[in-house]
């Protein structure tokens, strides 16, 4: 009789269901291992707070702010407004169509953007339309990152200021640092 100087390993022998048992048992600590992550870390200092604003700053109010137009005694007039996104750096900017409160007739309008100032208070930063362009403003509004209005205008200096009898529509949008006027495919007479 020979005797083996090594032990006998019969249970060394594997079988299809202990590699089962060893796959399965893997793949729980690779789950385990995938929900059990430490938090984020933060670049606070110890002891402070993290300051996390989720809300978006309001709109620009146009109330407080002086419009530069020249209405003699009389005093301007916000007669629309609307606000939106128009540089995309996530702060809104209001847009106002203003005119002189002359009392009668058509007086002119003017679009000016409004933008948070720095601490100061809200600032006018462009002007759409100027009052000497003579024209009034129909439709407007801000939307898309875009601001369009409908022009309404006069093809003479005969025509009533009461009636307008030209339209224009219109489009500004933020593009290289400024405002840029389109006029959309649809443009058109009256």
């Amino acid at each position: 009789m020979q005797t083996s100087a090594v032990p006998d390993l019969a249970h060394t022998d594997a079988r299809p269901v202990h590699w089962l048992a060893t796959a399965t048992a893997m793949a729980a600590v690779v789950a385990a291992a995938g929900l059990l992550q430490p938090k984020a870390a933060t670049a606070s200092q110890p002891g402070s707070q993290p300051q996390i604003s989720t809300a978006a700053a309001p709109a620009p109010d146009p109330a407080g702010v002086q419009l530069p137009l020249e209405c003699g005694g009389a005093k301007s007039v916000v007669t629309k407004k609307a606000s939106g996104d128009l540089d995309g750096d996530g702060s809104p900017e209001t847009v106002v169509v203003a005119r002189c409160d002359a009392g009668s007739g058509t007086p002119p309008s003017a679009i000016f953007v409004l933008t948070r100032g720095n601490g100061t208070g809200p600032r006018v930063v462009a002007t759409l339309l100027e009052p000497v362009q003579k024209q009034s403003v129909g439709d407007f509004a801000v939307r898309d990152g875009a601001v369009t209005a409908t022009l309404l205008g006069y093809s003479s200096p005969d025509v009533p200021s009461c009636c307008p009898d030209k339209q224009e529509k219109v489009k500004w949008q933020w593009k290289g640092g400024k405002f840029v006027r389109t006029a959309p495919a649809e443009a058109r007479g009256v």
